[in-house]
């Protein structure tokens, strides 16, 4: 009937008035449609803005001081209304994005949420200005970026009820599996500013190389009390927890709350029971069917990192912050055991590869310089900060490997406990001297006097030739070896004994370098004297490079027979240690000339007398102790024209001593020239 109709359609009016109420209340305050909507919240109280549209314009004429609703009372105080109109359109009104006659304007307040800094026991957070999303309500703070944000929703056909309903069906959390184990991630699981618990795929390599690291060392003793400082997913801790069972006791710690749940989650996936506040959290749905088993409990905790390594004792620590890690190291060596490992991870690589200097002085204290080795640079400079670190806690580092990749740059140390061994560790952090026309560089000698000449400390004879200063002093930086074979050729049976594939290449690269042996020369058969393991045909030794009385008891001191045989060790190693650095070959090829294949010239450095081996910081760069003008020699030996038409498999007719010399120089003479006008 038509009173029916006309019912029917005024219910469905008050239906849409109160769906409209809602909406406007869900709405953020900053997003309105006229200015005058946003003048009116300046007169309601806190809690009271539903009440707004009762307003009349005519109370914007008050003569009462009224505050901003988009800015705190610390930034802009109460006012009269001309001057609040004045400020609202000018600082929040011009600025908005427009979105289907709705405007999102620039606020204030303190609603975006922000990770807090812990400086002592007080938690700073800053509070910037940032716009509200009316699709999807995120707070973004920059107005191109919101634009583009709003762009993307318009371009997937977005609208505020749309995203609702796809947020909704869509699941939030993703299952990936790696190594066998199972983790639970959030959405934006590789982007670190968006998510609470950051996983990155690419750090599968760093994440073997630990593990491997840890089940070399618990074959020394167990078990092992290991703490993943930053667990964020959980995922490393997991992983040492499943394979290595009872012989290491986890810690997972992570500072946000929404991370240590999602570890917890990610325990009961794997079937790993979890410790908090040393009480054994079961539920009933975690028990283990038939034919599973539990692998070992993981003591989950939150808090800061500095606080938990002061509080407690560790056998093997893994940092790895976002960025640099030189805020935790005082901390990771005030309570690590006797022979206990740290590993580090660095992420900042855009200070350690020297795009950004400023902050790796800032961070380090160190002066870099973009150089063909700069990879070898940054594992230095990581390992001279990880030095520092321990020797202010009177302890003394060996270091195990240096790695440094596209990613990320991975130290491993052993900690040796006492002053004796602080001080040894400490003579190892030097300056070093590098030549920026032929980039020759060497360690300055030791010693407090001031040198007249520190020029004269370089093989190459470009400050006589050149004008100007030639050379830059670089570092502080670590001077003493990157490797310990003896560990990476263990490092290698437990990749194989576990399956991993994608680091065994790796780490055979790593024992090549650890002794400057070309792979064609390389001995995988150990003296029949020492304990072997074999394992696909391969010999690895069991034990490290020091003595098996090193590896005693954890937490006791060792005898001062055994601190002498280590001292006398690391004294009697340092001739056979791997020469520092390494030279590109295409860096320092002769105009003009084929180079030859690298394999042939590795031969050739190797026949000449000098230790040479292939480096896993560049793949075509070339580790030895040959100086850089037997280098070119060598290389300028080997080479045929161009206008051959390629290179010749046969032997190469040797030019005299004389006219290889002449040209190396001459063709680092015409290099320094045309580079001259780039350094002046």
């Amino acid at each position: 009937s038509p009173l029916k109709s006309v019912l029917t359609r005024q219910d469905e009016d008050g239906i849409s008035e109160i769906e409209l109420k809602i909406e406007e209340k869900e709405r953020h305050i900053s997003i309105q449609r006229q200015l005058a909507d946003l003048e009116k919240l300046a007169f309601v109280t806190e809690g009271d803005f539903d009440s707004a549209s009762s307003l009349n314009s005519d109370n914007l004429d008050a003569g009462n001081k009224q505050a901003c609703p988009l800015c705190p009372k610390e930034k802009f105080r109460a006012c009269n209304s001309h001057k609040l109109h004045r400020h609202l359109q000018n600082l929040h009104w011009k600025v908005s994005v427009e979105f289907e006659g709705y405007r999102m304007c620039i606020c204030h307040l303190p609603c975006r949420p922000v990770k807090p800094n812990i400086i002592g026991e007080q938690i700073s957070s800053k509070m910037g200005a940032h716009y509200h999303c009316i699709i999807c309500s995120a707070t973004i703070t920059r107005r191109t970026d919101m634009l583009g944000h709003v762009r993307r929703h318009v371009n997937k056909g977005e609208t505020k009820s749309t995203y609702i309903a796809a947020s909704a069906a869509k699941p939030p959390k993703e299952i990936l599996k790696e190594a066998d184990t199972d983790v639970q991630v959030c959405p934006n699981y590789s982007v670190p500013q968006k998510t609470d618990s950051y996983f990155n795929p690419k750090m599968k390599l760093n994440r073997q190389l630990i593990f491997c690291t840890l089940a070399a060392l618990a074959k020394e003793r167990k078990p092992l009390e290991c703490l993943d400082a930053f667990g964020a997913t959980g995922i490393m801790g997991l992983q040492w927890a499943k394979h290595l069972g009872n012989a290491v006791k986890v810690t997972i710690n992570d500072l946000n709350e929404n991370s240590v749940t999602l570890i917890q989650e990610n325990c009961h996936l794997n079937k790993l029971k979890v410790v908090v506040d040393s009480k054994e959290k079961e539920e009933s749905d975690d028990i283990p069917e038939e034919g599973e088993e539990n692998f070992g409990n993981i003591k989950v905790t939150k808090m800061d990192a500095n606080v938990l390594m002061h509080l407690r004792s560790f056998d093997f620590i893994h940092l790895d912050p976002f960025g640099t890690s030189v805020n935790y190291l005082d901390s990771a060596f005030r309570n690590i055991r006797n022979l206990g490992i740290v590993s580090v991870t660095s992420t900042d690589i855009s200070s350690l590869y020297a795009k950004a200097q400023h902050v790796a002085r800032r961070h380090y204290g160190c002066n870099i310089v973009r150089t063909e080795y700069y990879k070898e640079l940054a594992a230095r400079i990581v390992v001279a900060a990880v030095a520092r670190a321990a020797a202010r806690c009177n302890k003394g580092i060996e270091v195990l490997f240096a790695v440094a990749l596209e990613h990320f740059v991975l130290v491993v140390v052993r900690v040796l406990r006492g002053p004796t061994s602080a001080d040894e560790t400490a003579k190892k952090i030097q300056y070093l001297i590098h030549c920026q026309w032929c980039e020759e560089r060497i360690f300055q000698k030791d010693g407090n006097m001031v040198e007249e000449n520190p020029y004269r400390q370089l093989p190459c004879n470009c400050h006589g030739s050149m004008p100007g200063k030639t050379a830059i002093e670089l570092g502080p930086l670590w001077s003493s070896s990157l490797f310990n074979t003896g560990f990476l050729k263990r490092m290698l049976f437990e990749s194989l004994h576990h399956g991993l594939d994608d680091i065994q290449t790796l780490i055979k690269t790593l024992i090549f370098e650890s002794e400057c042996t070309p792979q064609s020369q390389f001995s995988v058969h150990a003296p029949s004297n020492l304990n072997k393991q074999e394992e696909y045909g391969v010999f690895i030794k069991t034990t490290d490079d020091t003595t098996t009385d090193n590896y005693i008891a954890q937490g006791k001191r060792r005898s001062n027979e055994t601190t002498t045989n280590l001292a006398k060790r690391q004294k009697t190693d340092v001739n056979t240690e791997h020469p520092p650095f390494y030279y590109n070959v295409h860096r320092h090829s002769i105009k003009g000339m084929n180079m030859p294949k690298l394999k042939k010239f590795l031969c050739c450095l190797s026949q000449a007398g000098f230790r040479v081996s292939r480096t896993h910081f560049d793949p075509m760069g070339v580790r030895t102790d040959a100086p850089l003008m037997q280098f070119k020699s060598i290389l300028l030996k080997y080479s045929t024209p161009t206008y051959t038409g390629g290179q010749s498999e046969g032997h190469v007719q040797p030019a005299s001593e004389d006219t290889v010399a002449d040209r190396v120089e001459m063709s680092v003479n015409d290099k320094a020239e045309a580079s001259g006008c780039r350094r002046w």
